[in-house]
């Protein structure tokens, strides 16, 4: 099935942007809690906000939560920059209504507002990355802003755990040493979004030491797939990592575990799998040498013969039903990749062993992102997906029907250039209140985090 650009740019205002895939998109939502919800058309045509910040459709409302260089509520200092990946958890027992956001910030060693160093929950005062907790009222009120994890580098992604934690991805590989860093980087990290002490600053090393982008976490085994962007040849890989405590709990993975990555025999590199539909099988997971990556990072590493699998810009990650989906955002020749795509979803399905390539993006379309393909996905209490764009001019956040039509939720207005040449902010972390009342997004820079309620039922 396609989309047509009619669909997508009659009413929204949005030309000279759009998203186009072929594909079963139906297979996104099996098994899930959305697969039996409408999702059969968008929310109608978006109406530009007089504030101008941001673009929703007729009856949707927003609110800032939160934004870089604002102080904290807590007093520990700045709102840190370069908002990115996020999750949203419901509020503990007896505060009914509330939700708890962890959000991730994106900082190297050369940021605009670092997240500050608190004592206990700083893993190396050299870095400026980490994560924020907020706690909201049910009317989306600020009630705390705090550190939840300092001293990490490049927070991208990540992914919540089945017992309410958040693990957040470091999207580096940088050791001690080099730029200003103390320590050595490229770990994942779990952050308690009630109680973030209750867990530290603790890298979880047996998860693997390279460029995390998220995670997805098989709620029967406890088994943790994670996604790597690596930025240059060989491109990153699909892994798993069997946790020592299978049953889970805050903690059990710093028990260790096994880690191994993807080999699909036959097929080096994922992008050159164009056919929606095809489904690989005979996989084989195969024990990562070294996951500390001691003297050569995991991906340039010896896997014996047969090799290994790897693709370009492995992003998203989620799991729904009985099934781990992920995404490569794109793949390009010109800079290594076997082939050429402009958006994958895959789908894995751990009892088979199967693997298959449910959905691509572009280009064999008139209708393609201006730049990039889709990054940071959700599901919505619609039924479909929330996709959010990655690429150049203004930004969008399009909602994805299971049907297959395709629309724009949101479209991003914060002008912080001139009127002769806007910058527009890309948008990341989005999801969804657990009781799906209320959508939460950020604007990566400036780094703002946005409520939007609305008519979602309909």
């Amino acid at each position: 099935m396609s989309a047509t650009r009619r669909q997508i740019l009659a009413g929204t205002g949005a030309l000279g942007a759009g998203i186009a895939f072929t594909g079963s998109f139906s297979e996104l939502f099996a098994g899930t809690a959305t697969a039996h919800g409408m999702g059969r058309r968008g929310y109608g045509p978006l109406v530009p906000d007089p504030d101008g910040l941001l673009d929703l459709p007729e009856g949707f409302r927003y609110r800032v939560l939160s934004r870089e260089g604002d102080p904290l509520v807590s007093g520990e200092g700045k709102v840190p920059s370069n908002c990115d990946g996020m999750a949203a958890f419901p509020g503990l027992p007896g505060a009914r209504g509330r939700t708890h956001l962890v959000r991730n910030h994106e900082n190297r060693t050369d940021s605009r507002s670092p997240v500050p160093t608190v004592p206990g929950l700083t893993y190396d005062p050299g870095a400026e990355g980490g994560c924020t907790a907020l706690e909201l009222g049910a009317d989306n009120s600020v009630r705390s802003e705090r550190v939840a994890i300092a001293g990490t580098s490049t927070n991208c992604a990540g992914g919540h755990t089945p017992w309410n934690t958040w693990l957040t991805c470091e999207e580096t590989e940088h050791l001690a040493g080099e730029e200003n860093y103390t320590k050595d980087h490229g770990f994942i990290f779990e952050v308690d979004p009630y109680d973030p002490r209750r867990t530290g600053a603790v890298p979880l090393t047996a998860m693997g030491r390279f460029q995390h982008e998220a995670i997805a976490v098989d709620p029967g085994t406890g088994t943790v797939y994670e996604t790597e962007d690596a930025f240059e040849k060989p491109f990153g890989l699909f892994y798993r990592f069997l946790p020592r405590k299978p049953r889970g709990g805050r903690g059990s993975l710093r028990a260790g575990g096994r880690l191994q990555a993807l080999r699909v025999p036959g097929v080096p590199d994922l992008s050159t799998v164009q056919q929606p539909g095809t489904v690989l099988d005979h996989l084989t997971w195969v024990d990562v040498p070294d996951p500390l990556a001691r003297h050569t990072p995991v991906r340039f590493q010896d896997f014996g013969p047969g090799g290994i699998t790897h693709a370009q810009k492995l992003e998203g990650c989620y799991w729904g039903g009985s099934c781990v989906y992920f995404v490569s955002s794109f793949a390009h020749s010109a800079e290594g990749s076997a082939a050429d795509h402009y958006g994958q979803v895959w789908k894995y399905e751990p009892k088979r062993r199967r693997l298959t390539l449910v959905v691509v993006f572009g280009p064999d379309s008139d209708l393609q992102l201006p730049g990039e393909s889709p990054d940071n996905i959700c599901l919505a209490p619609s039924g479909g997906l929330m996709v959010c764009e990655d690429g150049g001019g203004a930004q969008h956040v399009f909602g994805l029907t299971r049907r297959g039509r395709v629309y724009a939720m949101a479209r991003g207005r914060q002008n912080i250039g001139t009127p002769q040449k806007p910058e527009w902010g890309e948008f990341a972390g989005i999801t969804f209140s657990p009781d799906f009342r209320s959508m939460y997004v950020n604007c990566y820079t400036p780094g703002t985090t946005f409520a939007v309620t609305g008519p979602w039922s309909h």
